[in-house]
């Protein structure tokens, strides 16, 4: 019998060449959020940045699961990426909101949204003409 009452599951598919999108189920917590960490690193050294983080089937995430989003949230913006948290469960949310991360990483209710915010996003450093 397992001692992890919700193991970790992510699937990682690519809905633009530039762009991951990391369905995640299970616990995001301290036992979990290095594999977390490590497909974020993988997708990051094949050339992605942005990020799209499904967390609608993610029943509990403690501060090792938003310490993964900040730093991923970090590393994206020295590369003109973006991090969108799709979908949070309401006990995500809560930690989201209580910890002030949701004002910093964006929140949407799905990937279409996410994409469509993707696609009407401008680099803050380049000077229109």
């Amino acid at each position: 019998m397992s001692v992890a009452q919700n193991p970790l599951s992510i699937k990682v598919t690519l809905p633009r060449e530039d762009a991951a999108l990391l369905t995640i189920g299970g616990d995001l917590d301290i036992d979990t959020a290095t594999e977390l960490q490590h497909h974020v690193a993988n997708q990051l050294h094949h050339g992605r940045r942005h990020f799209l983080l499904d967390v609608s089937s993610v029943p509990f995430m403690d501060s090792s699961g938003m310490n993964i989003i900040l730093r991923v949230y970090q590393e994206v913006r020295e590369i003109s990426g973006g991090v969108y948290v799709i979908s949070p469960t309401p006990a995500v949310r809560r930690i989201l909101d209580l910890t002030g991360v949701s004002l910093t990483v964006r929140t949407t209710e799905s990937v279409e949204e996410a994409l469509a915010s993707l696609g009407s996003e401008k680099p803050e450093d380049t000077p229109s003409e």
